[in-house]
C-alpha cells in the first residue's frame, strides 16, 4: 500500500509539472478505439474561468486550458478494456498519440490515461479524529484520512481511486471542505475503488514503451459522468453507463462525487461478434451492417427492409445474400439485453435506487444504437438519456459524440481534479489496516 500510494503521489505531482510546462497529453485505451487528445494549458491553476466550467472538485486547483490536437484510430490488442497483447497495443498507442501531435505540432511527454474493466470494486470506508485546537487544518484532513478502516482489498489489487466524499465537523455534516472551520471533532467518508494490480502494471509498461511518461491514470466510467452528467445530476444522484467495446462501465455519482463504481465484461464487440455468427459474415461486415442498419426496437416498416449482407468468399451465391432488419435486431436485441439486465443487478446491489434522483446517462460509443434509450428505460427505469461531452468548449467533431465522452472527461481530470488520499501527508505507518464496509452503507447511514 506504501509503494502505491507514493506512486500516485509521484503521478500528480508529474501532472502539476506537465500542466506548468504547458501541454499533456489524454489518453483513452479502449476495447475498439484508442483516443488521444493534446491539452495546452493557458492559465495557472485556481483560474476563475476553469472553476465556472465545472462542478467538481471543490477542494482541488483548476487549470484552464484547450484541445490543441485530437486522433482515434482502431485499437489493437484490448480485451474487455484490458491489455491482451502487447506489441499491438503499444502500435495503436504511438500511432494515436503521433496523429495528435502532428495536428497539434507539438510534443508530448506525458500522459495521463484511462481504461476500462480490470474488475473494479468500491468500498465506502470513514473515519473520525478530534482536532487539537478546533481549528481543521490539511493535517487534521490527512489524519482522519489515515483513521479510516481500510478493507483488507484481496491478493493483487491496487487503488485507483481514494476520494473523501463527505467531511463531518461536530453536528454538521456534508461538508465540501471543512479546512479552516472550527470543531471538536472530524470525521470523513471515502470512497475507494480498487481494480486488479496486472491491469495497471499493464498499461503502465506499455506507455512507457511508447517513450511516455504516465502522469495519471482514471476509470473510464468515472471521467465518462465527469463529462456527461449535467450539474443536477451530479448533485442529485445519477448513473453514468459507459457501453464501450469489450466492457460496460457504471459510475454512480451523487453531491457531486463518484460513490460507485463496476464493469460489466460486454459490450458492443459482443452485439458484433453475435451478428457474425448469426449471419455467417466476417466481424468487419457485422461491424459495418451493425453501424449502418442496427437497432433494438421492430417495427412493421423492418420486415420490408432488406440488407445487403455483402462479402468476398468468391461464392457468388453467398455473397449476394439479403436478410430483414428484423432478422438484424432479433439477433442484436437479446445480447444489449443481457448486458442491462447485467447493469441493473449492479445498481441494484449498490442500493441505487436510494439516491434522491435515479437518473441514468448512457455513454459510450455502443451507446449511438437506435432505440438504446427506450429499451434501457424498461430495463434499468428512472429517466434514462443519451449524454455527450458537456463543459468543454471547441472539440473537434470526431471528439463530440458519445464515444469520446470518456476522453474528454480525461481532460477535465487532468485539468480539475478532485483531492484523493494521496495529495494529503498521510504518515506511511497510519495507513488502516481494519474492518470492511461496503460502497455506500455510509451514505444510508450519514445522508
Amino acid at each position: 500500500m506504501t509503494d502505491l500510494y507514493q506512486s500516485q503521489r509521484t503521478m500528480r505531482r508529474m501532472r502539476r509539472a506537465a500542466i506548468e510546462r504547458g501541454v499533456v497529453a489524454v489518453l483513452d485505451v479502449g476495447t475498439s478505439k484508442i483516443a488521444c487528445l493534446i491539452l495546452r494549458f493557458d492559465g495557472p491553476e485556481g483560474a476563475p474561468a476553469a472553476a465556472a466550467a465545472t462542478g467538481v472538485g471543490p477542494m482541488a486547483g483548476q487549470s484552464r486550458f484547450r484541445v490543441i490536437g485530437a486522433a482515434t484510430t482502431r485499437s489493437r490488442g484490448v480485451r474487455f478494456g484490458e491489455i491482451d497483447a502487447m506489441p499491438e497495443t503499444e502500435r495503436a498507442i504511438r500511432t494515436a498519440v503521433q496523429a495528435a501531435q502532428k495536428l497539434a505540432r507539438a510534443r508530448v511527454d506525458h500522459v495521463i490515461a484511462c481504461f476500462a474493466g480490470a474488475a473494479p470494486r468500491s468500498y465506502g470506508i470513514a473515519g473520525e479524529i478530534e482536532i487539537a485546537d478546533g481549528i481543521v487544518s490539511g493535517q487534521d484532513v490527512a489524519r482522519v484520512l489515515a483513521a479510516s478502516d481500510l478493507p483488507d482489498l484481496g491478493e493483487g489489487r491496487e487503488v485507483l481511486h481514494a476520494q473523501p466524499v463527505n467531511f463531518a465537523l461536530d453536528h454538521r455534516s456534508g461538508l465540501a471542505d471543512p479546512r479552516s472551520q472550527v470543531g471538536h471533532r472530524l470525521a470523513c467518508d471515502m470512497h475507494l475503488l480498487t481494480v486488479e494490480g496486472t491491469a495497471i502494471r499493464n498499461l503502465l509498461h506499455c506507455i512507457e514503451r511508447c517513450d511516455l511518461e504516465l502522469a495519471g491514470l482514471a476509470s473510464s466510467a468515472y471521467v465518462a459522468g465527469l463529462a456527461s452528467l449535467v450539474e443536477d445530476e451530479q448533485e442529485l444522484g445519477a448513473a453514468c453507463i459507459d457501453i464501450g467495446g469489450g466492457a460496460t462501465g457504471i459510475a454512480v455519482f451523487y453531491k457531486k462525487h463518484m460513490i460507485h463504481a463496476d464493469s460489466v465484461r460486454m459490450g458492443g464487440d459482443h452485439v458484433t461478434a453475435d451478428i457474425a455468427k448469426g449471419l455467417h459474415v466476417p466481424a468487419a461486415n457485422a461491424e459495418r451492417i451493425k453501424t449502418v442498419f442496427g437497432g433494438l426496437i421492430a417495427t412493421g416498416m423492418d420486415d420490408r427492409e432488406m440488407i445487403d449482407l455483402g462479402g468476398e468468399s468468391g461464392d457468388w451465391e453467398k455473397d449476394r445474400r439479403r436478410v430483414s432488419r428484423t432478422e438484424l435486431i432479433g439477433i442484436m436485441r437479446p445480447r444489449v439485453e443481457e448486458i442491462l439486465e447485467d447493469v441493473r443487478a449492479r445498481l441494484d446491489a449498490a442500493d441505487f435506487a436510494s439516491l434522491p434522483s435515479q437518473s441514468i446517462v448512457l455513454t459510450g460509443g455502443a451507446s449511438v444504437m437506435p432505440g438504446l434509450d427506450g429499451l434501457a428505460a424498461r430495463i434499468l427505469g428512472g429517466q434514462v438519456r443519451l449524454g455527450r461531452p458537456l463543459r468543454v468548449l471547441g472539440l473537434p467533431q470526431a471528439t463530440s459524440g458519445p464515444g469520446c465522452a470518456a476522453a474528454v472527461g480525461l481532460c477535465l481530470f487532468a485539468a480539475h481534479p478532485q483531492d484523493e488520499w494521496w495529495d494529503f501527508e498521510v504518515p506511511a505507518d497510519r495507513y488502516p489496516a481494519r474492518s470492511l464496509r461496503r460502497a455506500m452503507r455510509w451514505f444510508r447511514d450519514n445522508w
